[in-house]
């Protein structure tokens, strides 16, 4: 099995976040939380689909990453996508920055 880290969307703005460590929740893929094998990553998708965080953010998912140059990268290309904002709109989204 991969690495996997949690992905879910902000519903204040949107956005794209990860699970931290903390148990909160990063726009940087960078500051997920990573699980190594099956059971960690039940456990992790678990705490973020915990009822009270439904106002918070919305639709957790686990997703596969790898790590490459020191950083987190998903493995799917929709995933990638999602990290860097709209490709159509260089100026949108995450890349913007």
């Amino acid at each position: 099995m991969s690495l996997q880290v949690v992905t879910a969307n902000r519903l204040g703005d949107g956005l794209v976040v990860f699970l931290t460590a903390q148990g909160g929740w990063s726009e940087n893929i960078n500051d997920a939380r990573v699980a190594d094998g099956k059971d960690a990553a039940e456990a992790m998708l678990a705490e973020a689909s915990a009822p009270e965080l439904d106002v918070v953010i919305v639709g957790p998912y686990l997703i596969d990453v790898e790590q490459q140059d020191g950083g987190l990268v998903p493995t799917k290309y929709r995933e990638v996508l999602r990290t860097k904002g709209p490709s159509v709109r260089e100026d949108l989204g995450y890349q913007a920055v």
